[in-house]
């Protein structure tokens, strides 16, 4: 199944916020198909079983390297966090906050089972940051096939 063409859903699910309810769900009907983060496979891959992804270059199993190589999409994809240009001018807090997501972010990351941002990221996260470079490069919609850092060396737009 090519997840990427698909165009419906099952609508027979149970939806819950709660990853252990799904995980344990899911374990337990060798029909089932669930969604939820990494982390929570990678937790539980003795009771589940992994879906190949082939988006038009061959299937591909999640992994911390096809992930990063955005190779599993659609159903991977990075987790950001917006800065107000404003409350970052001057410097304070915000600013403050920031710059130590940035420094801790890929070791916690880690920590909870989380694929961390290449580390070029790192950099260039620092440089948008000085820059106040602001806005979102998706424009209400979703973009394949770029890495994390072709993603931050776009442009912002309003």
């Amino acid at each position: 199944m090519v997840l990427a063409q698909c165009i419906r859903s099952r609508n027979d699910y149970t939806a819950s916020e709660d990853d252990e309810v799904l995980v344990d769900g899911v374990s337990k009907d060798p029909n089932a198909l669930g969604y939820f983060g990494y982390a929570y496979y990678e937790k539980h891959q003795d009771k589940l079983k992994a879906l190949a992804i082939d988006n038009g270059k061959g299937a591909v199993l999640p992994s911390p390297q096809t992930v990063e190589k955005v190779q599993y999409q659609p159903l991977a994809r990075p987790l950001f966090i917006y800065v107000n240009l404003r409350d970052n001018q001057n410097k304070g807090l915000v600013n403050k906050f920031v710059e130590f997501y940035i420094d801790k972010a890929p070791i916690t990351a880690s920590a909870v089972g989380y694929i961390p941002l290449p580390n070029d990221s790192k950099h260039l996260n620092y440089v948008h940051l000085y820059q106040g470079k602001v806005g979102t490069v998706f424009e209400g919609k979703a973009e394949m096939n770029l890495t994390i850092g072709e993603l931050l060396r776009k442009e912002g737009k309003f």
